[in-house]
């Protein structure tokens, strides 16, 4: 039945182009199909503008111009680059040990456990400092970067002395100060550190070049006054 109507149309509009019908106004709103028109067509304009809005964004990636959202994997060996690779294992361990709901979290309550069994309980209040100074996402729990940010603050001293995340980081005896960045108080200071040792060494190698390059000149001239002497000898020799 959709078939006939559908050619139909198509036969009345090829008669109206052709001028052998007029066009008739259709009431809408006295028809029988009055009452699903009007349902049909913000359905329909709702899709094709949805439709639009897709190829629109996929014109502009392909063009360059549109920005692909991905989300961010956090690599800890990369985004922490003053520990080695040791220390984030420990602090890993570590946090996965009080980590008790297994969901990739320290909670609050995970968080006060970990803190009495390191020796250092703290009042709810404390807690809650202790989370606000590292929730970066405000989620009020700690993720292993969040966890790991508490170990870069005790690094670089920007803990408080006897604070909560100060004694945590302090009483969970993984050494933060010397291994991963040489004794440097922070990854900073250590970049410094190791620039000042290169350019040192650099150093050491050009003056060694250098004293190889003059050793060089003078065996050069020991060799050309050697000749010039042998030289004049001969001709003394053969004058005589």
């Amino acid at each position: 039945m959709a078939t006939d109507e559908l050619s139909s149309k198509l036969n009345r509009r090829l008669l109206i182009e052709d001028g052998a019908a007029e066009p008739v106004a259709v009431d809408l709103a006295s028809s029988g199909g009055g009452d699903q028109a009007p349902e049909d067509k913000p359905s329909t304009e709702s899709a094709d503008s949805e439709l639009g809005a897709k190829l629109q964004r996929r014109g502009e990636l392909n063009e360059g111009r549109g920005e692909v959202h991905m989300s961010k994997v956090f690599n800890p060996y990369t985004e922490f680059k003053e520990f080695s690779r040791k220390q984030i294992k420990d602090m890993e361990k570590m946090f996965k040990t009080f980590d008790a709901g297994k969901d990739d979290y320290i909670d609050m309550m995970e968080l006060k456990l970990m803190m009495e069994k390191l020796g250092a309980p703290q009042t709810h209040l404390g807690l809650k400092n202790m989370m606000k100074e590292v929730d970066e996402d405000l989620d009020n729990k700690l993720n292993f970067k969040e966890f790991l940010m508490i170990f870069r603050k005790a690094a670089a001293g920007e803990l408080a002395q006897d604070s909560g995340l100060e004694m945590l980081a302090r009483l969970s005896e993984i050494d933060v100060s010397a291994e991963g960045v040489k004794g440097a108080k922070t990854f900073f200071e250590a970049k410094v550190q190791a620039i000042n040792e290169s350019n040192r060494f650099e150093a050491e190698i050009r003056q060694e070049q250098e004293s190889k390059k003059q050793q060089a000149e003078e065996q050069k001239q020991r060799r050309a006054a050697f000749k010039l002497r042998t030289g004049s000898s001969k001709e003394t020799g053969s004058s005589s």
